[in-house]
């Protein structure tokens, strides 16, 4: 199977996120574009964690049931359901059923990790559930995974 890699327009790998994508801007999620995606793919998760917060891995958005594609659209809108896609499904991350963008506080500089999950099903998971009840569920179904890394000061 290839190898599955994850990049975005908006900025390289461990490089500096735009502000159009952090909490300081529009809070917009950005685009994220799959290489290698397996030809078994059925749909898609993300998980973005602040890898600089107290609380390990922090959560900022967690989306799944999307489907299986080559590119993920940015500025997904805020909601528990995802227009456009009957089952996209957007969970509690942050507080909320959306992307938050970086937003560290006093100028520290955090690492955020964009971790994109390939699965052979969808996933029968209600709204209100956070990165843990995803993680869980989706366990026996990664075929692929793979993380793109940005900062944000």
């Amino acid at each position: 199977m290839e190898k599955l890699v994850v990049s975005s327009p908006s900025f390289a790998h461990e490089g500096l996120i735009p502000l159009a994508h952090t909490g300081y801007g529009e809070d917009r999620s950005p685009e994220l574009v799959l290489s290698g995606l397996c030809k078994d793919a059925v749909s898609l998760a993300v998980v973005m964690n602040d890898m600089g917060h107290p609380i390990p891995a922090y959560n900022h958005w967690v989306i799944w049931n999307l489907p299986a594609m080559p590119v993920i659209p940015g500025s997904i809108p805020p909601g528990a359901q995802v227009a456009g896609w009957d089952r996209a499904v957007q969970g509690i991350g942050y507080g909320k059923h959306r992307y938050r963008g970086p937003k560290p506080p006093f100028r520290w500089s955090h690492v955020y990790h964009f971790n994109v999950f390939v699965l052979d099903s969808f996933l029968n998971l209600p709204s209100t559930a956070r990165k843990k009840d995803l993680l869980a569920a989706m366990q026996g179904h990664i075929l692929q995974q793979a993380v793109l890394a940005g900062h944000y000061r």
